[in-house]
């Protein structure tokens, strides 16, 4: 689970037991092993303070302010590093033609290593048996002039599983054309890959994230 999140059913747990006294002394190997977060750091080291806790970790010793100020700063510009970079390489695949994520109805991952034995990521395979599914909703839809919703009672009527293994749903066959979801919607399908259409950030109040539409430009 992120780092960068509070929501993580262990450091709740913590947060709660240092509520109630269960414990006087907080150890951990580092900071950033608590939260990435600077926000987030900050709030239980003051946690900590008010429970009259310590916090001391094996990387940075008994932590003051001074540390919550320092190394907060340094692990979220080490977590901004981190996604530039992540962002950068999956650039890099999808200007190669290749997959930067996610798996398409009708196709399977393509699993390689290299010489020294890494994993060669983004290749994708037709799966035949899915392929044809995929080809008859597009049949249906533009020959037979069939509604999504009724393709979808039809595929559902033959025991045939949508891509998340369960009946299928209109929304599974239209989709969203503005995200490009759904079958109809998939630019994949005429051999268009589209990446960076949108971004996800986190919500501060939640912690979940949530997604933002990038600039067409940027796509």
């Amino acid at each position: 689970i992120s780092g960068a999140s509070l929501m993580r059913p262990g450091i709740q747990s913590l947060l709660t037991a240092a509520i109630d006294g269960e414990f006087d002394i907080l150890i951990a190997e580092a900071l950033d092993r608590l939260s990435r977060d600077q926000e987030d750091i900050a709030g239980i080291y003051k946690r900590m303070q008010f429970a009259g806790i310590k916090i001391i970790t094996l990387s940075e010793g008994e932590i003051s302010s001074l540390h919550i100020g320092l190394k907060g700063t340094m692990n979220a510009l080490f977590l901004k590093d981190l996604a530039d970079k992540t962002r950068r390489g999956l650039r890099g695949r999808v200007e190669k033609g290749k997959s930067g994520g996610g798996l398409a109805f009708g196709y399977q991952v393509v699993k390689q290593f290299n010489a020294q034995g890494e994993a060669i990521r983004g290749d994708r395979s037709i799966d035949e048996d899915q392929a044809d599914i995929v080809r008859r909703i597009f049949h249906e839809y533009a020959h037979e002039n069939k509604s999504p919703k009724a393709i979808a009672a039809s595929l559902n009527d033959e025991g045939i599983l949508c891509p998340s293994g369960k009946a299928w749903g209109q929304s599974t066959i239209n989709g969203n054309r503005k995200r490009g979801s759904g079958i109809l919607n998939n630019h994949l399908y005429i051999g268009e890959l589209i990446w960076n259409r949108q971004r996800f950030i986190r919500d501060p109040s939640t912690g979940r994230r949530v997604s933002r539409f990038n600039p067409e430009s940027e796509w």
